[in-house]
């Protein structure tokens, strides 16, 4: 077991680097199977979650290679999915995204239930049911479900119930090897689905914006293997730019996905953050955080993309216990994405649960150290981000929960000048 120690107090000076796309990864890797030739994915992040998908891959017969410190190269030419490692599928969420394309390669799946954080029910319903809108037939077993298709499809347009990123993936995943042509509505657009839309393309399938929130794709029936960077990833970046926000820094994040954040910077500005973009290209930026004097935060609410990602809600969350006046947040889509800011009232925040999705936080507040438990990885850099800004120490226990989507946190803040330690227990 390991966790993190930390004083706080010092205000954060230098240059950070945001690492490749957690999320976009997962599908990027997924999309492997869907070809016998070679894939290579560059600018992978060292996180636990990519190593578990690699690990589920290489249990399945598939032939993975590192060609550099981010860059590997992946065959699934001998894939054999019962061989699978289930006990790894059951601790990780993103092992959901399998479905799709090892239905659509082998017609028959047999997964259990994926697990992953504790941020409340997610269950698979959305993707079970987009699946049997298709004309799969969906056999429920004790640890999960067998999913078989025919080969035909039984519409050509599919409804989502819910807006849900790794839902929508998978639809694309498995349609992406017939040559019919399927239409997603209700689909999510955030960063990750588009990054999976490039390398479908990039793979020979015609996959296109059919409109509002609606993709439709063509496959083929032989894909190609393909080569794809991975964007900067635009949660951590959120995640560093608000910490140096927050413990008053004069920081520069390098390697912003902007484009992806532009409500959450147009917030930021509202909220009184100090800050300057300084665009490298079209689609990539520097951010210059400087201190702020003067911060007001009247509402936070978690949306779907475009608005503010659930998982940037929990760094604003601590960022209120230290602005003036009361704040409402609201988080509609997890229930269990508050859990964090109890661990918050331990270090002398004034924080209110109205329900499980919203809370009033009553700033400013002056936080102490207090020995934490981090509950999922969003909550878990949330709070680091509080122990950076309170006075004394502060342990952080469960710490694999952030090494899930941070690679070596602790040592990247620590140039900055963060008092943050990892030690075995």
């Amino acid at each position: 077991m390991e966790r993190f120690i930390m004083h706080g107090g010092n205000p954060l000076k230098g240059e950070i680097d945001v690492r490749g796309a957690k999320n976009a990864s997962f599908p990027a890797l997924a999309a492997a199977i869907l070809t016998k030739e070679d894939c290579i994915i560059r600018n992978l992040p060292l996180i636990e979650d990519v190593f578990c998908t690699i690990e589920i891959l290489k249990s399945m017969g598939a032939k993975v290679e590192m060609q550099g410190p981010r860059t590997v190269k992946v065959n699934t030419r001998n894939l054999d999915p019962s061989t699978i490692d289930k006990q790894a599928v059951l601790r990780f969420r993103g092992s959901v995204l399998f479905y799709g394309p090892l239905l659509a390669r082998f017609g028959k799946v047999r997964l259990p239930q994926p697990g992953g954080c504790i941020i409340g029910a997610r269950p698979i319903d959305t993707h079970l049911d987009a699946f049997s809108q298709l004309g799969v037939k969906i056999h429920p077993y004790r640890q999960g479900f067998e999913l078989e298709f025919s080969g035909k499809f039984k519409t050509n347009e599919v409804v989502l119930n819910e807006f849900s990123v790794t839902a929508t993936e998978n639809i694309l995943l498995f349609a992406a090897l017939r040559k019919e042509r399927i239409t997603i509505k209700i689909a999510d657009l955030d960063y990750q689905v588009q990054e999976l839309m490039h390398v479908l393309q990039k793979m020979g399938a015609w996959v296109r914006l059919a409109g509002l929130h609606e993709i439709s794709i063509r496959g083929k029936q032989h894909l190609n293997g393909f080569t794809h960077t991975l964007i900067p990833d635009p949660i951590e970046a959120g995640t560093f730019i608000v910490l140096a926000v927050g413990t008053k820094g004069n920081v520069l994040v390098k390697n912003v996905p902007f484009r992806f954040l532009q409500f959450f910077f147009k917030k930021l500005k509202d909220f009184g953050a100090d800050f300057k973009i300084l665009p490298r290209s079209s689609r990539i930026a520097d951010v210059r955080i400087k201190p702020a004097t003067k911060l007001v935060i009247d509402k936070i609410q978690s949306f779907i993309y475009p608005g503010i990602p659930s998982d940037l809600q929990s760094v604003f969350g601590v960022l209120a216990t230290q602005t003036r006046g009361s704040t409402l947040l609201h988080d509609p889509l997890y229930e269990g994405r508050l859990k964090y800011l109890e661990e918050l009232n331990k270090m002398g925040a004034e924080i209110y649960f109205t329900d499980p999705h919203r809370a009033i936080i009553n700033g400013p507040t002056k936080l102490r150290g207090a020995d934490l438990g981090a509950f999922d990885l969003r909550g878990g850099a949330a709070l680091i981000m509080a122990s950076l800004m309170a006075e004394g120490k502060s342990t952080l226990s469960n710490i694999y929960q952030v090494d899930r989507g941070y690679e070596r946190i602790e040592e990247r803040l620590q140039k900055l000048g963060a008092d943050i330690k990892r030690v075995k227990t």
